[in-house]
């Protein structure tokens, strides 16, 4: 699906991380995390073609990801910044914009296009905003419509950037809830978060990453705990909590 060989990201002549080989399969939650200036956001952009490789491959079904047009590339990959404008239009607009790809010389919806549509919007539970002014809703709100775009936009590659930020928890949870209905879907997903709870509770993997930009551990949420990595590099200390339902939670405390 897509894979990383000794890749080296960067910008504006500097280099951010580099040696990095990673590979996703579709299906499966990837979540990025790592103290701030450590690369996450470099390393999503480049991902996501925003960004050439310094160095190294980003292969995407095996072909460079520079080798794809730029309308072949939406066909297969979709990325949604964590920083955007947000447009005078109406919900349903903005999700009717992830066909455009798709879209043939007319620009006129089928009804292909339109049944993509209404999956997004009944998958992401924004019935009852399709005709509100997308400037007049909640970030949770907000954040519900870009993602329904995301998910119309039918890509085998889906990259989040902190989808859950400045949201509240219970928005947060519906937001980590429909990255894996994604999943579901047969789609690569990974993000970038900084909530380590939601990262360790929601991801089907985790790449640690430290100041350097060095991936410190790829593993399951479980791998990655054990490790004590967490503790080394954020300065905290983690403790699992176990619910009267058998489910795990993490705290941290300040070191």
């Amino acid at each position: 699906m897509i894979e990383l060989r000794k890749l080296q990201t960067g910008f504006d002549g500097r280099t951010v991380s580099e040696g990095i080989d990673l590979r996703l399969e579709k299906g499966r939650l990837l979540t990025l995390i790592g103290p701030n200036g450590c690369g996450k956001t470099t390393l999503l952009r480049t991902l996501a073609g925003a960004l050439p490789p310094r160095s190294g491959e980003v292969l995407l079904d095996g072909k460079p990801i520079g080798s794809y047009k730029r309308k072949a590339l939406a066909r297969k990959a979709a990325y949604l910044p964590q920083v955007r404008e947000v447009p005078e239009i109406t919900a349903e607009a903005l999700v009717a914009h992830g066909r455009f790809p798709h879209l043939g010389f007319s620009r006129k919806l089928t009804a292909k296009d339109e049944a993509a549509i209404e999956t997004a919007i009944e998958l992401t539970g924004i019935e009852s905003l399709r005709h509100k002014n997308l400037k007049t809703l909640s970030g949770g709100e907000r954040q519900r419509v870009y993602l329904a775009m995301t998910i119309a936009q039918e890509t085998d590659l889906v990259l989040l950037d902190e989808p859950g930020t400045y949201l509240d928890i219970g928005s947060r949870f519906a937001v980590m809830e429909i990255a894996k209905k994604l999943c579901d879907r047969g789609s690569a997903v990974i993000m970038t978060l900084h909530d380590l709870s939601d990262t360790l509770a929601f991801s089907d993997r985790i790449c640690l990453m430290d100041r350097s930009g060095t991936i410190r551990v790829d593993g399951s949420p479980r791998e990655v705990y054990t490790s004590g990595l967490l503790d080394e590099i954020f300065g905290v200390h983690t403790e699992e909590v176990t619910l009267s339902g058998g489910q795990k939670q993490y705290v941290f405390l300040k070191k």
